[in-house]
C-alpha cells in the first residue's frame, strides 16, 4: 500500500507527465569541438560569439568531459545514459540497437513522456543503423559537404557523385580518406549541411506545437572534412600552432603511446609538406562557421514563442588534437580530447554568466533534462543530474570519468587528471601548473594517495566489447538487424 507521501509523489509526476506547462528542450550539438572557444580560452582569438553568449545568459561548465572520446561510444553514452563501461559500445563500429534491445534512449524517453521529439543533423552516430526512425516524430537526416566521399552502404539516402575538380582540397599529395580541408568553390553557405540542418530547426520553431517538444540539432562542424566559406577563413589572419615540447611523450606509458601514434602518418604528412598551418587555420573557420549555425538558431528561438519557456543545452561530443602530443583526432584520455563545451540554459536561471568549474560529464545530460522536465525518474542512468550544480554554483561534486576502450580510464577532479590503462600503466596531470599536461607526475611518491583515492571513481568492471557492425546484415529500408551465422 502506498504511503500518503508517495501517493502525492505519484500524483504530482502523473500531472507532470500530462502537462502541457512542461519545459520544452532544444538540443544544439557540434562534432568534435574541443575547448578552442571564446567562453573556455582553449585557443585566444578564436571567434566564437554565439557560443560566448550563451556563457554569458547560461551556465557554462568549463570543466566538462564527454564519456569517451570517440563519436559513437561518446553519443551512445550520452544518448542511453549509460558508460561504454556499463553497455559495451567503445568504437565506431558498434551498433547499439541490436546490443542494447531494451534501451530507452533520451529522444525515445520524452516520445514516450508525451513530448514531440525532433531532429536533424549528426545526434546519433551518423552511419546507416545507428539512428532508428523509431526514436524520432520527424527527422531529417544529415546532409554532407562531401558527398562524393560517402559509402553507399553506409550512408545509402546520400546520392553520390564523382570527385569534383580540385579535390582533395587541402593539395596534400597522395591523399586518402575523410581528412581534407579548404572552400568548396562554387558552393554558397545556405548548401551546406549544417545550415541545412538549423533550418530544419528554424522551420520546426516557427510552427505552432499543441505539446511539448523536444528538438535536437546536431551540427558536423567542426569535424572533418574541414570544409567551411571563405568568409569564416578570412576572421584569421594570424593563425598560431599548438604549444607542443619536443619530449612531451618521454613520460607517457605504452598505452599511452600506442594512442597518441594512432593515425599518426596524416600528422606526420602535414608537418612534412608544411601544411600544419593551414590545417590548424580551417579547424578556426569550421569552428567559427559552427558557431554561425549556432547564432541562427538561438536567434530563431529567442524570437519565437516558445523562448520563454525552453531549456537550451549546448555541447560537443568529444574534443580534438592538432599536432599536441604529435598526435591528430581524437581517441585518447588527455585534456586536449575529453574536455568539451557543455552550456545549459535554462527559463528562470539563475547565476547565469558564472562558469561552473566542478568536473561534470555528458552523461548527466539525461538525468537533468528529465528531473528538469518533470518525467518520472530514472535509477538506471549511470550520469548524475545538474540541477544542484544549476542552483548553487559551489555544489560539490564528485569527480568525472572518461573511457577509451576496455580498460582505459581518466578520472578528473578540479585540478587533477588521472589515467590509468589496461596494463596498469598511469598518468597524472596537475592542470593548476601543467595545463597543458606536460608533465606526468604519476610516478612522484607524494601523490600516491591522491592517486588511490582518484582510483575509487575508476569503473569496478568493463563490459566485453559488443559486436562489430559486420556481425550483422543490416536492411536501412527496414530498419532491422540480422545476426550473421558463425563461421
Amino acid at each position: 500500500m502506498l504511503t500518503r507521501r508517495a501517493f502525492l509523489a505519484s500524483a504530482l509526476a502523473a500531472a507532470a507527465q500530462t502537462s502541457n506547462h512542461r519545459p520544452n528542450v532544444v538540443f544544439l550539438s557540434v562534432d568534435d569541438l574541443n575547448d578552442w572557444v571564446g567562453c573556455l580560452g582553449g585557443y585566444p582569438g578564436v571567434q566564437t560569439p554565439n557560443i560566448d553568449r550563451l556563457a554569458r545568459r547560461g551556465v557554462l561548465f568549463s570543466n566538462a568531459h564527454c564519456p569517451s572520446p570517440l563519436c559513437n561510444p561518446s553519443r551512445t553514452a550520452l544518448l542511453t545514459g549509460r558508460r561504454p563501461s556499463t553497455t559495451g559500445i567503445y568504437n565506431n563500429d558498434q551498433f547499439w540497437r541490436p546490443a542494447l534491445p531494451d534501451v530507452i534512449t533520451l529522444p525515445a524517453y520524452f516520445k514516450q513522456n508525451g513530448y514531440t521529439v525532433a531532429g536533424a543533423g549528426k545526434v546519433f552516430h551518423h552511419t546507416s543503423g545507428f539512428n532508428p526512425p523509431d526514436q524520432w516524430h520527424e527527422f531529417q537526416l544529415q546532409v554532407f559537404d562531401d558527398p562524393w566521399y560517402r559509402r553507399d552502404e553506409w550512408y545509402p539516402w546520400n546520392k553520390r557523385i564523382p570527385n569534383p575538380p580540385g579535390h582533395p582540397f587541402n593539395g596534400l599529395r597522395d591523399f586518402q580518406g575523410e581528412f581534407d580541408w579548404g572552400v568548396l568553390p562554387s558552393k554558397p553557405e545556405s548548401e551546406y549541411g549544417d545550415r541545412k540542418a538549423v533550418e530544419f530547426g528554424q522551420q520546426f520553431l516557427a510552427r505552432s506545437h499543441d505539446k511539448p517538444f523536444f528538438l535536437a540539432v546536431g551540427l558536423w562542424h567542426p569535424h572533418i572534412p574541414m570544409f567551411s566559406p571563405q568568409n569564416y577563413y578570412d576572421l584569421y589572419r594570424d593563425v598560431r600552432l599548438p604549444e607542443i615540447r619536443e619530449d612531451d611523450l618521454d613520460d607517457v606509458p605504452a598505452v599511452g603511446q600506442e594512442f597518441a601514434a594512432f593515425r599518426r602518418s596524416e600528422h606526420e604528412r602535414i608537418v612534412k609538406e608544411g601544411k600544419w598551418r593551414e590545417a590548424v587555420h580551417s579547424y578556426l573557420a569550421a569552428v567559427s562557421f559552427a558557431d554561425a549555425m549556432i547564432g541562427r538558431l538561438v536567434d530563431t528561438l529567442e524570437r519565437s514563442s516558445y523562448a520563454r519557456n525552453t531549456i537550451l543545452v549546448f555541447w560537443s561530443d568529444n574534443g580534438w588534437h592538432l599536432g599536441e602530443k604529435r598526435h591528430w583526432h581524437k581517441s585518447t584520455l588527455w585534456r586536449r580530447s575529453t574536455r568539451v563545451p557543455l552550456i545549459f540554459h535554462t527559463p528562470g536561471m539563475r547565476d547565469s554568466g558564472k562558469a561552473r568549474p566542478q568536473p561534470v560529464n555528458l552523461l548527466d545530460l539525461y538525468p537533468t533534462l528529465v528531473e528538469l522536465c518533470g518525467l518520472p525518474a530514472r535509477t538506471d542512468l549511470d550520469g548524475l543530474s545538474l540541477s544542484p550544480l544549476l542552483k548553487n554554483a559551489r555544489a560539490k561534486r564528485q569527480p568525472t570519468v572518461s573511457t577509451y576502450l576496455p580498460g582505459n580510464h581518466a578520472v578528473i577532479d578540479e585540478r587533477f587528471r588521472y589515467i590509468r590503462y589496461r596494463d596498469g600503466g598511469e598518468e597524472l596531470y596537475d592542470h593548476f601548473h601543467d595545463p597543458h599536461e606536460f608533465t606526468n607526475i604519476a610516478s612522484d611518491p607524494r601523490h600516491a594517495e591522491r592517486k588511490k583515492e582518484m582510483a575509487r571513481w575508476m569503473p569496478s568492471s568493463n563490459a566485453p566489447p559488443k559486436p562489430e557492425r559486420t556481425a550483422y546484415d543490416f536492411d536501412f529500408a527496414t530498419y532491422t538487424y540480422k545476426l550473421k551465422p558463425k563461421p
